[in-house]
């Protein structure tokens, strides 16, 4: 009985722990995109909102990385009087768990390489894929010149995003924590 109670409370505690950082990422991901963004134009924007959603997918799973992409779109669009587009947020909550799948899903190919393919991966799927989509039927713009437009963009962004995400993921302090918060479990 006593390992029971002893495990709920570690249950409970590690689930805390995340929520707390699921939501710190959320507003993270929240100022960089949308109070720390450089705009070119309505629908052209140059920020590191996702590389939050992106840590919360790799470093927690899927599912906190799709529900940081979710939370991140939806409040920052009130916050800041954006109309919600659900194609956008789609997008987000693609960004974070098609990167935490990818990381998963690669797990035996180098950590350079696993980050990489996630960063590529959910960029292609939501941010120049179904986020383009939604702009472009939003906006009534041609598709696949804002694609290409966009694909530019992300290629770009998610250079530096790579890069930004390498150095927090191989940081001694952070994969400690991350740890903690899992029991040791993490891949």
């Amino acid at each position: 009985m006593k390992e029971k109670k002893r495990n709920g409370k570690k249950l409970l505690k590690g689930g805390l722990q995340r929520l707390a950082v699921c939501a710190l990422l959320s507003a993270l991901s929240i100022v960089c995109g949308k109070y720390l963004a450089i705009n070119l134009g309505p629908v052209m924007r140059f920020s590191f909102e996702n590389l939050p959603i992106l840590l919360a997918g790799i470093s927690m799973g899927p599912v906190s990385g799709a529900l940081v992409g979710l939370v991140a779109d939806l409040l920052g669009c009130v916050l800041v009087g954006y109309t919600v587009n659900p194609l956008v947020t789609l997008g987000a909550v693609s960004i974070g768990l098609i990167g935490g799948l990818s990381y998963r899903l690669t797990g035996k190919l180098p950590f350079a390489v696993r980050v990489c393919a996630s960063v590529v991966l959910a960029h292609l799927t939501g941010s120049v894929l179904i986020k383009t989509w939604g702009l472009a039927a939003f906006y009534d713009m041609p598709f696949y010149l804002l694609m290409a437009w966009r694909a530019l963009n992300y290629l770009i962004v998610g250079s530096a995003e790579f890069g930004l995400l390498y150095f927090i993921l191989k940081n001694r302090a952070i994969k400690r924590l991350l740890d903690a918060m899992d029991g040791g479990t993490r891949a």
